[in-house]
This record gives C-alpha cells, sequence and structure tokens, in this order.
C-alpha cells in the first residue's frame, strides 16, 4: 500500500509540471546606475576614472628616434658645406702671404733629392786646386813629354768650371790629341801613362801592321752639364775638367780604330780595344765602354773623379 501511495504522488506532479508554461519573454536586465563612490583600483592617482573602451585615443605613429647630440647631421647647414668624412683633416690655413713670399709647405729645392735637380738647383762650386799639387802634375806631364799650356781659371756658374786649366794639344810626344781638349792636369796625367804603359804596347802586339799610333781623337773634354747631358741629376765629370771621351786611334799607316761595341769581336783589332778599356782602370777611377750603355757606344769615358776608400767604376 506504500508504494502505491508513492506512485500516486508522484503521477499527481508529473500532470501539474506538463500543464505550467514558461512566460514568453524572460525578464529583461536592469540598467547599471552611475557610479559614484569612492575610486576604484583601475583610477589614476588624480581619482579619475579611465574613459570607456569607445572613447579610448587611438594610437599615434611611433615618433623617430631623435639621434644624439654628439653625432654629426647629415644635412649640412646652409652656406656652410661640411667636408665629406672620409677626407683626411686638412692643416688649417692662414693669412696670405705677402708677395714674393714662398708658401712654407711647398717643396722647396733643397727638399727635392739630386736625381731630380737642375744644374741651378745645385748650388755647386769649383773645387779648388793648390798651387803645390799642380806644380808637382805638370812637372810629370812634361817628363812623359806631353805637350800642354796653362790657360786662364774657367767659371761657367753653378760649379763648371776649372780652377787651374791646361790645355793638350799633344798626349804623348808624337801622338796629337784632336782636336785640343781641356782638362785639369790629373786627367791628363792619366791619359799620358795610359798611352805609354797600355795603349802603346796593346797596338805594337796586335796590330804591328798598322805602324804607332799618330793621333788620339777625342770627342769631348770640358763641357758644363750633367751626366749624360740630362736635364737633372748629378753634374758630369766633364764639367769639372775631370773627364775625356776618346773615340778613336789613328795609326802611321792611314788606318782608324773606331771604338765601337767589339765585345764578339775574334780578331785583333777587337782583342786590342778590350785591353786597353781593362787597362784603363788602371789609370782612370771611372772607364765606361760600348759596352756600359747606349750613351757610350762609340767611345771610352775616361774621368778621375775622387770616391770614398779609393773605389774606381770600371765597365
Amino acid at each position: 500500500m506504500r508504494k502505491l501511495a508513492i506512485l500516486a504522488i508522484l503521477l499527481a506532479a508529473t500532470a501539474v509540471l506538463a500543464g505550467a508554461r514558461l512566460p514568453v519573454h524572460g525578464p529583461l536586465p536592469q540598467q547599471r546606475p552611475d557610479i559614484t563612490s569612492a575610486p576604484t583600483p583601475d583610477s589614476d592617482a588624480e581619482g579619475t576614472q579611465p574613459p570607456p573602451a569607445a572613447e579610448m585615443p587611438t594610437p599615434e605613429p611611433k615618433p623617430d628616434i631623435q639621434k644624439p647630440e654628439t653625432q654629426e647631421p647629415e644635412i649640412s647647414a646652409p652656406n656652410e658645406p661640411a667636408a665629406p668624412k672620409t677626407e683626411p683633416a686638412k692643416p688649417m690655413q692662414g693669412p696670405p702671404l705677402p708677395p714674393g713670399k714662398e708658401n712654407p709647405q711647398a717643396p722647396t729645392e733643397e727638399n727635392k733629392p739630386p736625381a731630380a735637380q737642375t744644374l741651378e738647383e745645385q748650388h755647386l762650386t769649383i773645387e779648388p786646386e793648390s798651387d803645390a799639387q799642380h806644380a808637382e802634375c805638370t812637372a810629370a806631364l812634361q817628363a812623359l813629354g806631353v805637350v800642354f799650356k796653362d790657360t786662364p781659371r774657367i767659371d761657367d756658374g753653378n760649379g763648371c768650371g776649372i780652377d787651374k786649366p791646361i790645355i793638350v794639344s799633344e798626349a804623348l810626344p808624337g801622338i796629337k790629341l784632336k782636336p785640343e781638349a781641356t782638362i785639369r792636369c790629373p786627367a791628363a796625367l792619366a791619359l799620358a801613362r795610359w798611352m805609354k804603359d797600355s795603349v802603346i804596347p796593346a797596338a805594337s802586339a796586335a796590330l804591328p801592321e798598322q805602324g804607332r799610333i799618330t793621333t788620339v781623337n777625342q770627342a769631348t773634354s770640358y763641357m758644363c752639364r750633367l751626366r749624360n747631358g740630362a736635364g737633372t741629376g748629378k753634374i758630369s765629370e766633364h764639367a769639372r775638367g775631370n773627364a775625356i771621351d776618346i773615340a778613336s786611334f789613328h795609326f802611321e799607316k792611314g788606318e782608324d780604330v773606331a771604338v765601337r761595341s767589339r765585345r764578339e769581336d775574334p780578331t785583333l783589332t777587337g782583342a786590342f780595344q778590350r785591353t786597353v778599356s781593362a787597362a784603363g782602370c788602371l789609370y782612370f777611377t771611372t772607364v765606361l765602354d760600348p759596352e756600359s750603355d747606349a750613351a757610350h757606344e762609340t767611345h771610352f769615358h775616361l774621368d778621375v773623379i775622387e770616391r770614398k776608400g779609393g773605389y774606381r767604376y770600371c765597365h
């Protein structure tokens, strides 16, 4: 009976729920009243409320970051062009120099290497000769039979000249020097000794059928110029009277032996020239022959320049 009573109650409750209806519209939410109470934790320090989301300002673009004040501006100010960063710093410019004054920064003659200086820029002077040495030298010339005469001092400026020049007309007795040579006595003495001790014996051994040497033909003796006639460089020993160029030897039988390239010459004439060229270094401090360079293809250059340690250059 108890089970039947419980079942009857459940059936009655089901009937009641089935007859109930839900409202057509549900309850509407009430509008939120304005808040006037104390600031909430979301407000700023001054007690004002943050604006509604709809009124939030649109973020502005991020401004360009300013460069440090110490950095060079990329755009120069008007009328003040800035020098390119890659150029080295230039020295400060002073006021203009008075007329006639040289720029202290410009290269001067003294700053030029000797090879780049003209004869005028070198400010050379004539080397003096002592009376005693000159007298001793001329006495040696007279003992060898050299025909010569003294001539007044030569001064052509810029260091060109001879303090005590002589004019030689015969290198040895019976051997003319054509044309006459104006040189210093030491150069004439070296020429005479070379002729007597080397050239004449070599000619007798190599070319006996030619007879004796009667003339020595010279191409250059004293001449005011730089070496090899260049516009700049060291002064020539010709300009100091220390040098003579020999172009050929004339023999008694009317034959000339010209000085030319004879390195590969297999004849006795070639042997004669090579012998006298090599022997020249016994008497002269410089000997340049046709094998040395193009400037000496047609003569011997012989000079008596004094070098440290007695050094000699022979080619």
